[in-house]
């Protein structure tokens, strides 16, 4: 089979012809159809993160396919099924964590992409347990992006505790972003969509936003505040000074939801405006596969509508630059 691989952190990544792998206990060997690249791809592929992947490896986590071969004591899945390889790819089911609804905390967990070969290849291994059935009638090009730009900006707008009728803005109108609005939305918030890119928040008013905000062009804490400020703001973009502007733009009593992650792990904000506004700051990580379902079953019912552009996978290289260089509407999805 073909398969992407990263073979250096400073070396753009190489296409390889390697074995298919045989699934092992409780393991399924997927036929990709369609793997969504995440900017987590790209982190992975540089050793951006404080804790790095062992080179070499096949990254993606937004594989969507056919189950071709189970391996032993797998009641899971059949022959035939069409699956998603998720983040989480394996934990330990025992823990503390695991056992009370919150697996993608489990400190023992393996993840699609990072510690766990890929999906950015014609075919994946995946734990049965880990790998969630995708309803019939889902194209699989959509599916792939729900897999985790779907389910992580879903999480995060649970956790924030969306209420309807309350203002949400999104920062980083992107493959997660034009996700993250729409839950807002279906949550019956009022949508606040900030970016740079002007084709990024015409999608985002296309979608239903109430209100966009070019922060190339005003400062965006300014322009929020006239509107009378958010109750939540969800940062998706990978910077500091964003993190700093979503947090002064929030009312009394607001919640900061952080989901991207800056290289350079650091964020400043005042503590005294945080306490006397009553200011709650969440972590949001990706969601369960609990979560992940409940994403397919909204997209199955037509209730959102996943935006992509389709690659080949010999492309992974420019798809990258252009994500980079912020030249992607919304999400890409390789096929082999």
């Amino acid at each position: 089979m073909r398969a992407t691989v990263v073979t250096a952190f400073d070396r753009p990544l190489e296409i390889f012809d390697v074995p298919v792998p045989e699934p092992g206990p409780g393991q399924v060997l997927v036929r990709i159809e369609a793997s969504g690249l995440c900017h987590t791809d790209i982190h992975a592929a540089r050793g951006d993160w404080p804790v790095k992947p062992n080179p070499p490896f096949v990254p993606g986590h937004e594989g969507v396919g056919i189950v071709e071969r189970v391996g032993p004591d797998v009641t899971e899945h059949a022959v035939g099924d069409r699956v998603a390889l998720p983040w989480l790819g394996w934990a330990c089911g025992t823990c503390e964590y695991c056992v009370s609804g919150w697996e993608t905390l489990c400190e023992s967990q393996r993840n699609t992409g990072y510690a766990i070969d890929g999906a950015h290849a014609e075919y994946a291994l995946a734990s049965a347990r880990y790998a969630v059935r995708v309803p019939a009638g889902v194209d699989p090009v959509e599916a792939a992006p729900l897999t985790c730009a779907g389910v992580t900006t879903y999480k995060a707008v649970r956790v924030a505790g969306v209420r309807p009728g309350e203002r949400v803005a999104i920062f980083g109108i992107g493959g997660l972003g034009h996700l993250a609005q729409q839950y807002a939305q279906l949550h019956g918030a009022e949508t606040v969509a900030v970016d740079v890119t002007g084709e990024k928040l015409d999608l985002a008013t296309s979608l239903g936003a109430t209100h966009t905000v070019d922060a190339s062009r005003v400062d965006p804490v300014e322009a929020i505040t006239a509107l009378g400020g958010v109750d939540v703001a969800v940062v998706l973009a990978a910077s500091p000074t964003v993190i700093a502007q979503a947090h002064a733009c929030l009312r009394r009593g607001g919640r900061l939801v952080l989901v991207s992650l800056p290289k350079d792990n650091t964020m400043s904000l005042p503590v005294f405006e945080t306490v006397l506004k009553g200011i709650t700051v969440i972590g949001s990580i990706v969601g369960t596969r609990a979560d992940l379902a409940e994403v397919f079953r909204l997209h199955s019912a037509g209730r959102t509508r996943v935006v992509h552009e389709v690659r080949k996978l010999d492309e992974i290289n420019e798809a990258m630059e252009d994500v980079l260089a912020g030249r992607v509407a919304a999400r890409l999805v390789l096929q082999p």
